[in-house]
């Protein structure tokens, strides 16, 4: 079933939130961080993959907090 950003609202299964450019420009600098840890050698696979993974999510934020801004106007 595909649904978008408002049904999910409606839904609850996401909330409004105010975000700010200090804390989308705080969300990037902490994607930038866990990229770079990612690919620190010696960390096993399991690890990398959880940095790389958390780099993702916090992208996958700052998309969601932009998206959600737009649809205010």
């Amino acid at each position: 079933m595909k649904m978008n950003l408002r049904q999910l609202l409606n839904q609850g299964k996401l909330r409004r939130h105010k975000t700010s450019k200090e804390e989308i420009n705080n969300l990037l600098k902490l994607v930038a961080r866990d990229i770079k840890d990612a690919k620190v050698k010696g960390l096993s696979c399991d690890r990398k993959f959880a940095t790389a993974y958390n780099a993702v999510l916090q992208a996958a934020t700052i998309l969601l907090y932009s998206r959600v801004i737009n649809q205010k106007a």
